[in-house]
C-alpha cells in the first residue's frame, strides 16, 4: 500500500514517520483500561530514571476514543479494551506499527486483572498456555467461513524469566500456569449473577473444580487470541496477570474438593501492602467496576 492507515490508533505512515516515533521500541505493554495503562507508563518511567514526578505523557492515539498509547524509552504502553474482538482489533495495527518502524527482538507482554482459581488474593499467574472454556490450548477462528485452529503457547523461556524476577522482588505469590480465556464476562465465566443464568451453583463449583484440575490458575477475556496472533508474528510474548482481582474483588483458594471453603471472595485489603502497592502503581485500579461482584452463599462471603 502507498499509505497504511491505523484506523483505530488515528496514525498512518503518510502522516507519522514511524521509525522516528517507534523505531526504538523493544518492549510493549498493553493492557484493558487507557488509565491503566497510562499509569503504568509513569511507573516505568520512574523506575527507569527517565521521567520526573508529575511528568505528563501524552496519549499518542490522542486522534481517536478507541485505544490509548503512551511512550518512554523503549517502552510503549497501550490500552486494548475488554474481551477477544477488541484486543484482536489493538493487536492487528499494532504489529503494523511495529513493522512499519522497522522493529526488532520485540518483547511484548499483557498486563491485567483476572479471576483466580485455587490462589492466595492477589497473586500473580504466568500464562504458560491460554485455553478455552473446554480447556483446550487453541483459539477458534471462522475466516472466510472456515473454522481456522492457530496455537497459544506463550514463550516458555520468558516466563521462566518473569519467574526468577518474581523470586528477585519478593512481593508476590507467582505462580506459572494456564489461563482460561473466555467469550465473555458473566456465563461465560460461571456467573450468578448476570441477567441470564441457566445453571446453579453447584454447577459452577464442578466447572471450576474441572478447571483448576486442568491447569486452569486464572480466567480472563483476552489470552488466547494476543497468544495466537503474537505467535503468528513471531514476537515473543508472555501474559502475567494479577490473578482474582476482578473488579476490585478477589477470587480466594481452593481447598480440598467438597469443602465447604473451597471458592470464596475476600476484599483485596487481605493481599497485603505488596499486593495494593501493585495493583495501585502497576495495574491501576478500574474504579467503575469495583461494585460488581460474584453471588456467593453467606459462608463463602464471610472467608
Amino acid at each position: 500500500m502507498k499509505e497504511d492507515i491505523l484506523y483505530h490508533f488515528a496514525l498512518g505512515t503518510g502522516t507519522h514517520d514511524f521509525p522516528a516515533l517507534f523505531g526504538d521500541v523493544k518492549f510493549v505493554c498493553v493492557g484493558g483500561s487507557p488509565s491503566r495503562m497510562r499509569a503504568f507508563i509513569a511507573y516505568i518511567a520512574e523506575e527507569l530514571g527517565l521521567g520526573s514526578p508529575g511528568c505528563d505523557y501524552p496519549n499518542i492515539c490522542a486522534g481517536t476514543d478507541r485505544y490509548a498509547m503512551y511512550k518512554v524509552g523503549p517502552v510503549l504502553s497501550v490500552s486494548h479494551g475488554m474481551g477477544i474482538p477488541s484486543i484482536s482489533i489493538m493487536l492487528h495495527e499494532l504489529i503494523k506499527l511495529l513493522y512499519h518502524a522497522k522493529c526488532s527482538n520485540i518483547t511484548i507482554v499483557r498486563i491485567g486483572t483476572s479471576g483466580g482459581i485455587g490462589l492466595e488474593p492477589g497473586s500473580v499467574v504466568i500464562t504458560r498456555q491460554s485455553v478455552d472454556a473446554t480447556f483446550k490450548p487453541q483459539f477458534e477462528q471462522v475466516i472466510l467461513g472456515k473454522t481456522v485452529i492457530r496455537s497459544t503457547n506463550l514463550d516458555e523461556q520468558l516466563a521462566k524469566e518473569l519467574m526468577e524476577c518474581s523470586k528477585e522482588i519478593g512481593q508476590f505469590n507467582t505462580v506459572i500456569g494456564n489461563t482460561m480465556c473466555t467469550l465473555d464476562f458473566y456465563e461465560g465465566q460461571g456467573r450468578l449473577d448476570g441477567a441470564i443464568c441457566l445453571y446453579n451453583e453447584e454447577e459452577k463449583l464442578q466447572y471450576l473444580k474441572e478447571a483448576y484440575d486442568s491447569g486452569v490458575r486464572n480466567i480472563e477475556m483476552e489470552s488466547s487470541v494476543f497468544a495466537a496472533m503474537c505467535n503468528l508474528s513471531g514476537v515473543k510474548v508472555e501474559d502475567p496477570v494479577l490473578a482474582g482481582v476482578c473488579s476490585g474483588l478477589t477470587l480466594a483458594e481452593h481447598q480440598t474438593p467438597g469443602a465447604h471453603q473451597s471458592w470464596s471472595i475476600t476484599s483485596p485489603s487481605s493481599a497485603g501492602q505488596g499486593r495494593e502497592k501493585y495493583n495501585e502503581r502497576l495495574v491501576g485500579q478500574d474504579k467503575d467496576r469495583e461494585r460488581i461482584t460474584h453471588q456467593l452463599p453467606s459462608w463463602a462471603k464471610q472467608t
